[in-house]
């Protein structure tokens, strides 16, 4: 009996799966090969076309089962895991209307800004635990606002796992999880939010069904199984974004216990069981893939800095042209603590909620051009990285999160021993590394949504520990120097 776990990500589309049995990963792939295209219309404008997912998602399966590691008619149990935030937009006919406007999009800022004041600050957080921002219902306003024809034509909004989970199934779901990171969620009456409805002028009918985040989400259609094999009926049974199921991952599910990843994006994720927010709605506040099973509160707390992933990418394909990322990495490994004194600044990817939506753009600071090399500048972007997280990691101290131990997957920045030890170092926080990722949570999440699993403890019990990296003395001062700089270039724009 196997899962089929998708991970519907920006760059890629991966797909993974898991031996129910013995939760050990079968076979793993993944398309595009190079990393998938953002298009930017305009200056600080994301979008991608939800078609172009759907067909990575196919040839992506595809690849899984033509291998002939399994038996395609055993998999019992889909599982979906995608980029958060971005809007998708269909007709009657289930036809997609425009690109999507994605998570790190920045258009919608000054829209969120207006519903904000014109809810009440106070009643947004208390009730949204956010203010409405660049997230999916401001993103919405803003067609409805400059695209007045196409909203007219919209039968259902989703986000992205809902479109996938559509076009498997032929159904339009979603759940409060997904709601509540569109900040369409009201905590305090327990859904669809009346505020938000009523401050952008939204029908209610445009709103897909809700589920809980473990059900049956719909069951693969007939002209599915024509397309991949896959046996008509199999339940699509868990949807998340991808920061809650990275959590869910590395099966962190109870308060205190905290989860990093560090994609495209960079996300520090920690779970509560209170209802809180930041004042500031610098890091934000979502209901988790647990919330409310048991009735019990689960709120996933979430600091993310867009331009992370995305940053390395663009040195490597800018920079360090001709190599690959483990060479970059051993190059940075050769320079000293600080970078020599440059500092980088990773915010190129959009406006940061962090710094309170402000779009600072990526910075190069105290650049030498004779005494810096590509070395330098592969070690000083990661370590930037770093510091961007260590500067929300304090946020989140601020609101009561008290971290022990941040767990990760053995993945992306985290090959990476620069990036990992400065986190490490100037946080003073151990990092545990973990053979699991988006793809392999979001099938066992389906396992369990399917009822092939008795809980959710029971559904993530097979990790194993890769690597802990523990907070060292040696070099200390100066990770604090360098940070202290960095903060200080920081400063010059926020």
């Amino acid at each position: 009996m196997y899962l089929l776990g998708l991970d519907i990500g920006t760059s890629s589309i991966k797909a993974t799966v898991v031996d129910a049995a013995t939760k050990k990963v079968v076979i793993s792939a993944q398309y595009p090969d190079k990393e998938a295209s953002i298009s930017s219309p305009q200056p600080g404008w994301a979008e991608q076309d939800p078609e172009t997912w759907w067909e990575y998602s196919k040839k992506a399966i595809t690849r899984l089962t033509s291998s002939g590691k399994f038996n395609v008619k055993e998999i019992k149990s889909i599982g979906i895991s995608y980029q958060m935030h971005g809007l998708v937009m269909v007709d009657k006919d289930q036809k997609v209307l425009r690109p999507s406007i994605i998570w790190c999009d920045s258009r919608a800022v000054e829209t969120g800004e207006k519903a904000f004041q014109q809810i009440g600050e106070e009643r947004a957080l208390s009730h949204l635990l956010n203010s409405p921002g660049n997230f999916t219902a401001s993103k919405l306003a803003w067609v409805k606002a400059n695209e007045p024809e196409l909203y007219e034509q919209c039968y259902k909004i989703m986000l992205p796992g809902d479109f996938i989970a559509m076009k498997l199934t032929g159904e339009i779901t979603t759940s409060n999880s997904g709601l509540s990171e569109g900040v369409f969620w009201d905590f305090c009456d327990n859904t669809v939010s009346e505020d938000v409805m009523k401050t952008y002028g939204f029908d209610i009918d445009l709103i897909p069904e809700i589920r809980p985040v473990f059900s049956n989400h719909g069951e693969v259609s007939q002209e599915t199984m024509n397309a991949l094999g896959l046996q008509i009926g199999t339940p699509v049974s868990y949807k998340a974004g991808d920061q809650p199921n990275n959590a869910l991952s590395l099966n962190v599910l109870n308060p205190g216990e905290i989860a990093a990843t560090a994609g495209t994006s960079g996300v520090v994720y920690a779970v509560s069981d209170r209802v809180s927010y930041d004042p500031k709605s610098r890091i934000n506040s979502f209901a988790h893939v647990n919330h409310q099973m048991d009735e019990k509160t689960r709120i996933g707390i979430l600091l993310c800095i867009n331009g992370t992933g995305i940053l390395n990418s663009w040195v490597k394909h800018n920079v360090a042209k001709g190599i690959d990322y483990p060479e970059m990495n051993k190059k940075a490994e050769e320079i000293a603590v600080g970078s020599n004194g440059l500092s980088v600044l990773p915010f190129g990817n959009g406006a940061e909620r962090m710094l309170e939506n402000k779009l600072v753009g990526a910075q190069f600071m105290n650049l030498d051009f004779n005494k810096h090399s590509d070395a330098h500048i592969y070690r000083a972007a990661q370590e930037g990285i770093a510091f961007s997280l260590k500067y929300g990691f304090d946020m989140m101290q601020a609101n009561g999160v008290d971290p022990k131990v941040i767990r990760a997957g053995k993945a992306n920045m985290f090959l990476s021993d620069v990036f990992s030890k400065t986190l490490v170092n100037i946080t003073q926080t151990p990092v545990e590394l973990y053979d699991t990722d988006g793809a392999k949570g979001a099938a066992l999440g389906g396992g369990f949504g399917a009822g092939l699993f008795n809980s959710l403890p029971e559904a993530m019990d097979g990790l194993t520990l890769v690597k802990t990296i523990e907070p060292e003395n040696q070099n200390l001062q100066e990770y604090q120097d360098a940070y202290q700089s960095w903060t200080k270039a920081l400063a010059l724009f926020v």
